[in-house]
């Protein structure tokens, strides 16, 4: 009881006088758990990690590794992310990070399995049943029992109980063990792809709690509504959140992926726009003073406007909502666009039948974001929104990066599941709800779908090679 009375009161705000941006940078409590952990090693989050590590007196860092190879590399190699700043320019070592390797969780005819934990799949070939009725069997007693009991079944401590218990995964040879955490995690920043999140999540789901704030650091739309409906229903335990938008260019060269994991290039120098959800809805929906964040939101939030190769900067809640609906209109257009015609940016300049198409998207994505109902206290969204607006930011960013390619082409490429579900899926859920039927997206979103398919097929029946 004690400990609830306490978490209760950290979710108080000490100022509820003081306005959204004054209270995000407000001082935090000073037991507020300084240590950061980053979920997804890729190029963002290792120049996220990188940037943190570069601050006076910086917080503690831990990197959450998905694979064991990747904790490998790191244990053999010098244990440092280097980021160039610019192709040919400095590089820059950082070291003082922790790794952990975070718990392997399968989703098997829903139910989820952990590491070393009973398999759908063995549990039916023993008891010689189906798999969706071995999966009704683990469910059973998974209710039946206290978490941690016949289920958990490590290698060498075999409970032998009828049933399917008797069954199980003893969960490989134990390699990366000494790599693995159950500790709570306070302050968590997510890097994965959007079509990631979910199960990234699912794996250390069991360490995050009410006094956790997640910072999305990823393209598209529509990713907390997702997080919560699948992974934390509840309002009352959740986490807190905290999104940003990126316009930081990060890239890992194909030859030294392999070589050295922990590398990046640094091509493009951006900003970040960050803001903090309310960790409560108002209840009138409009007095600010009813909003309250949690002290590791704040905390994170001055963090990371504190670094200054991020140029991250804190916006309201509203104003945050309009950037990303601008972004998300440009990556509406250039990502699916240059996946399907396999180009570069520039390649949508001065090409008037591709400029229809342009036009086609984006005159439905104008109506719709026009026709948001949270948007619609706001002035001048009309003239923001307008279809010729966003038309002259598509062209500016398409010329800016004209020979960038794409990270859904990248996708495409590399047979990977693209974050088409969050960019032009996000446009065609919410036009559905608003009354507007967004076809053009739906066909672009499609296709591009199918044509990440053809390339996965295509990389499956590859005769794998050994690259000297």
């Amino acid at each position: 009881m004690e400990s609830q009375q306490q978490l209760q009161d950290s979710d108080k705000d000490p100022r509820p006088s003081l306005s959204p941006i004054d209270r995000q940078y407000a001082s935090s409590p000073p037991q507020i758990e300084r240590r950061i952990h980053v979920l997804g090693t890729g190029s963002i989050g290792k120049l996220v990690a990188h940037s943190l590590a570069g601050l006076p007196n910086p917080p503690p860092i831990t990197l959450l590794l998905h694979r064991y190879s990747l904790l490998q590399a790191w244990e053999k190699g010098r244990k440092e992310v280097t980021i160039q700043d610019g192709p040919g320019g400095a590089k820059v070592a950082r070291g003082g990070f922790e790794v952990e390797l975070v718990e392997e969780v399968r989703r098997q005819h829903g139910v989820i399995v952990e590491r070393k934990k009973a398999d759908v799949f063995d549990v039916a070939e023993g008891a010689r049943v189906r798999p969706d009725e071995a999966a009704k069997m683990l469910q059973d007693v998974e209710k039946a029992q206290p978490a941690g009991d016949a289920l958990t079944a490590e290698a060498g401590e075999e409970k032998q109980q009828p049933g399917p218990t008797t069954y199980y995964r003893p969960g490989g040879s134990g390699q990366g063990d000494h790599a693995y955490s159950s500790g709570p995690i306070h302050n968590l920043i997510v890097t994965t792809k959007a079509s990631l999140t979910i199960p990234a999540l699912l794996r250390i789901k069991h360490r995050i709690s009410r006094s956790t704030t997640i910072c999305f650091l990823q393209n598209g739309m529509g990713i907390v509504e997702a997080v919560n409906d699948s992974l934390f229903p509840d309002p009352e335990t959740r986490p807190s959140y905290v999104q940003g938008i990126l316009t930081h260019g990060v890239n890992v060269p194909p030859e030294t992926a392999t070589r050295d994991p922990f590398f990046a290039v640094h091509a493009g120098h951006g900003t970040i726009a960050l803001g903090a959800l309310a960790r409560k809805p108002s209840p009138t929906g409009h007095d600010a003073k009813d909003e309250i964040w949690a002290p590791s939101a704040r905390y994170l939030l001055r963090t990371l406007t504190r670094c200054p190769v991020l140029c991250a900067v804190g916006f309201t809640p509203t104003e945050l909502l309009q950037q990303q609906l601008e972004k998300l209109a440009v990556n509406s257009v250039l990502n699916p666009l240059t996946a399907l015609l396999d180009a570069r940016n520039g390649s949508l300049l001065f090409n008037y039948a591709l400029t229809r198409t342009l036009r086609l998207l984006l005159a439905e994505t104008s109506l719709v974001i026009r026709s948001l109902p949270e948007l619609q206290s706001i002035p001048n969204i009309n003239t923001r929104f307008s279809a010729s607006r966003l038309e002259s930011l598509v062209v500016t960013v398409a010329d800016k990066t004209k020979d960038n390619i794409s990270s859904m082409l990248a996708d495409v490429r590399a047979g990977r599941r693209t974050e088409i579900d969050f960019i032009n899926g996000y446009i065609v859920r919410r036009g559905e709800e608003v009354g507007v039927s967004c076809v053009v997206n739906y066909g672009i979103m499609q296709t591009v779908v199918g044509k990440a398919m053809l390339t996965q097929r295509e990389a499956r029946e590859d005769v794998p090679m050994e690259r000297r």
